[in-house]
């Protein structure tokens, strides 16, 4: 068992946000990413969005995806695509449907003709609330949007990474994917098995040439409120009363939260994603906290690395793999 400090992980996030703070305050230049292939998921709005745009301008050839076309939103990108002259094409892409998820990603490396570069797992929702008045529905939407989500894509992208032996994911979890915030649904259990998941992805791909990166943004005001707020108003009008008894101040709230007073720029997510890829493929790090405030869960990333070196660094089939991931 591995014991870290008290002190030692206040000193590790402290420093951390320190760094991430001086890092805002100049952005980075763009990278050159011409002639790299980048599929993002939820480009509707938010952080897909924004990185949709912002890596298509540094030169990439981006495949922005949502899911229900025909929409505005999808209308809004090819705009800007035509106006800006920006190498970016909208797909249609729904993270519950795997046949849809596999049409789009076909349709990509088709238009590149091989695998992508670059993939951004990025489409995810949210449901407010008690655990006790999470239903099987609310559960399982969760579940098969951020979770099943995101590996149905992965999934997808990696034959073709895999063939080329080279490639990078990214894989959008948060904060809440560390810490626990009550009453905030099963949000923190699906971003806790996103990072299970990616982390155990990142070891078994490293071989291939491929890596894997976690991004934890800590709150921004993006439409991830509006749709939660949605959400979590249906759970609330069809929650049963006998669960809902419990937390009646807590289940009043549901539907109706505000997420507008947060003031941190949501651009800190693409821009933290291009710095990754500007970084030489070996160097690029497994976990990269973005915040514009506190980062909490940086002294939990230095333990559970030291915990995996611990528990598998001097294997002879994985040590080399963990220690590699790991950047030790």
């Amino acid at each position: 068992m591995v014991e870290i400090s008290r002190r030692r992980m206040l000193g590790a996030a402290a420093a951390t946000g320190l760094a991430a703070t001086a890092a805002r305050a100049v952005p980075p230049a763009l990278p050159d990413l011409k002639g790299q292939a980048v599929l993002i998921t939820g480009c509707s709005s938010g952080f897909g969005r924004l990185t949709a745009e912002h890596l298509a301008r540094a030169g990439a050839k981006v495949f922005a995806t949502m899911r229900n076309l025909p929409r505005p939103e999808a209308a809004e990108v090819r705009q800007l695509a035509r106006d800006a002259k920006l190498d970016l094409t909208v797909l249609e892409l729904d993270v519950t449907d795997e046949a849809s998820v596999a049409a789009a990603i076909a349709a990509a490396e088709k238009a590149v003709g091989r695998g992508l570069d670059v993939l951004v797992n990025n489409a995810g929702i949210g449901i407010t609330g008690p655990v006790e008045v999470q239903d099987t529905a609310a559960t399982s939407l969760a579940f098969d949007t951020n979770v099943l989500g995101y590996h149905r894509v992965a999934r997808a992208a990696l034959p073709g990474m895999r063939a080329r032996k080279t490639g990078h994911i990214f894989a959008v979890s948060s904060q809440l994917g560390r810490v626990i915030a009550p009453f905030a649904g099963h949000y923190s259990a699906t971003k806790f098995a996103v990072e299970a998941m990616f982390e155990q992805l990142a070891y078994e791909v490293r071989a291939h040439g491929i890596g894997v990166t976690i991004i934890q943004p800590g709150g921004y005001p993006t439409d991830i409120w509006v749709n939660r707020n949605r959400l979590s108003g249906e759970l609330k009008a069809r929650a049963e009363a006998r669960h809902a008894a419990g937390y009646p101040e807590v289940v009043a709230r549901m539907g109706a939260e505000d997420g507008s007073g947060r003031s941190a720029d949501p651009m800190d997510i693409p821009r933290a994603i291009a710095a990754v890829l500007a970084a030489p493929a070996p160097a690029r790090p497994l976990r990269v906290p973005v915040s514009a405030g506190p980062i909490p869960q940086t002294g939990i990333n230095q333990a559970s690395a030291e915990a995996q070196i611990l528990m598998l660094g001097r294997s002879p089939t994985f040590g080399p793999i963990v220690r590699a991931v790991h950047g030790r």
